[in-house]
């Protein structure tokens, strides 16, 4: 079933009640709820909405508030406009306050007003401290230690490198073969 353009444009009726252009076939009007024909209303679209939603009075501040909540993206976009104008404002105040109140006289070099006597050169490296190295007897460890001025070593480690030193000593003295006398020469 195909419509045809020519009748579609004769199938339209104008509301009695809104005077808005509705289909003919159209019981109710679609924009006011009336009868098109009559332009009586057989039900009250009104009553019948506040009837099953319950609208409840609101104050003026309820209002605003709730027209913010609808328009959330409106109102964080304006907010920012209002911080960038406020911002914007704030620099264009200190530039002209600068301007106005910053003497145009040579300024004073800080090495005038400062005395910078006392201070180090800042370019200039530190010396390096004098480091005393002690090795602990074993090349196998290959460690060193730090030796610290007026450093005491304790008694444990004495004892113990005593009896390091002392017991390389006897391996060493046992490790040289023992001479034995010389033999006579032949004759």
């Amino acid at each position: 079933m195909t419509a045809d353009p020519q009748n579609a444009a004769s199938d339209r009726v104008t509301c009695a009640a809104c005077r808005r252009e509705i289909d003919s076939v159209a019981r109710i009007c679609p924009y006011c709820g009336a009868d098109p024909r009559s332009g009586e209303k057989p039900v009250d679209t009104q009553a019948m909405l506040n009837e099953v939603f319950h609208p409840r009075e609101t104050s003026a501040s309820e209002t605003v508030v709730q027209f913010a909540r609808q328009r959330q993206g409106v109102v964080v976009a304006l907010g920012v406009v209002l911080v960038i104008l406020l911002l914007a404002g704030l620099h264009e105040y200190v530039t002209r306050r600068n301007a106005r109140d910053v003497s145009a006289a040579a300024a004073i070099p800080l090495t005038e007003v400062t005395d910078l006597t006392n201070q180090q050169d800042e370019n200039k490296p530190l010396p390096m401290p004098d480091l005393k190295y002690a090795f602990d007897g074993h090349p196998q460890t290959m460690r060193t230690y730090v030796t610290e001025p007026g450093a005491v070593t304790p008694p444990e480690v004495l004892a113990a490198q005593q009896a390091a030193a002392q017991q390389a000593a006897a391996q060493k003295t046992a490790a040289q073969p023992a001479t034995a006398p010389p033999k006579p020469l032949p004759r």
